[in-house]
């Protein structure tokens, strides 16, 4: 029987290029603890590691005829691994962010349904409070709404401008006390 623990990893690999069982074994003997160790570190999760590391060795079995290991199979490795942690995060890490996101939305839709049917019930609210205003409060307090000035109001209502003043806060008094009393009531 072969001691392979007195091969070189050079040695190794050699013999693992010619289908040696034994030489892979060595290897993996020799490097799957501080693989592993590594990738649970690095993971916080060894059930992932231990399959990020049997995926490397797992790599290393079925490229073995062509594999080109240039300096330390210990490099290689710790490159691998450094590569196999890195993409295991970033699909973890699109997946977290997939489902925040999915989870963003569902609560945005809530809330914006919510805001919605709250913001339509004000809208209601307040269209019933500024019909029951007086007529001509009414007018200003609506042209005010469509963005004319005190001026354009009084010309087109053939009033003073203070007239227009004393409508428009006469309308803002009753909404204030309308609105008040219906979000006492809420």
């Amino acid at each position: 029987m072969i001691d392979y623990s007195r091969y070189d990893d050079t040695q190794l690999l050699s013999l693992l290029a010619q289908n040696d069982e034994s030489a892979f074994t060595e290897i993996y003997h020799r490097y799957w603890e501080k693989l592993f160790y590594k990738a649970g570190k690095k993971l916080g999760d060894l059930s992932e590691a231990e399959n990020i590391v049997q995926d490397i060795f797992l790599d290393i079995w079925q490229r073995r005829s062509k594999l080109e290991v240039t300096g330390d199979l210990s490099h290689y490795l710790a490159v691998a691994l450094k590569y196999r942690v890195i993409n295991y995060q970033n699909r973890y890490a699109k997946k977290a962010t997939h489902q925040a996101h999915v989870s963003l939305q569902d609560t945005a839709a809530d809330r914006t349904t919510e805001e919605w049917l709250a913001y339509s019930e004000l809208n209601r609210c307040m269209a019933a409070l500024v019909a029951g205003l007086p007529e001509k409060c009414q007018l200003a307090f609506r042209l005010r709404e469509e963005g004319l000035s005190q001026q354009q109001i009084a010309d087109k209502m053939g009033v003073s401008e203070n007239t227009v003043e004393t409508h428009i806060g006469r309308a803002l008094k009753s909404l204030r006390k309308g609105l008040t009393l219906l979000f006492s009531l809420l």
